[in-house]
């Protein structure tokens, strides 16, 4: 199933938070929660300084990051906010 016919399965837009993890949960990758304790948040950085290896998504509230082999992509500089969620198909 696609991304957006699961929208329109689910009622709601594509780019909800709903729809894209139920996405990725059913292609079978797994979500992890991540600690959100400040003042020393865990960032986009921190993650991928811990994480060389691999490709991951982190979510950021309504956003969305990728993060592979220690590098983050995004459509700007997101590396000092706080992810909630990684999703990966392999374990942590």
């Amino acid at each position: 199933m696609t991304l957006c016919l699961r929208g329109a399965y689910d009622c709601d837009m594509p780019s909800s938070n709903k729809v894209w993890s139920g996405y990725l949960l059913s292609l079978g990758y797994k979500r992890y929660l991540l600690p959100e304790s400040c003042p020393d948040c865990y960032t986009v950085k921190d993650f991928c300084a811990d994480h060389k290896h691999g490709s991951y998504l982190l979510s950021i509230g309504n956003h969305v990051v990728t993060a592979i082999s220690g590098n983050y992509y995004d459509a700007w500089d997101s590396g000092n906010e706080t992810p909630v969620n990684v999703y990966t198909m392999e374990s942590l």
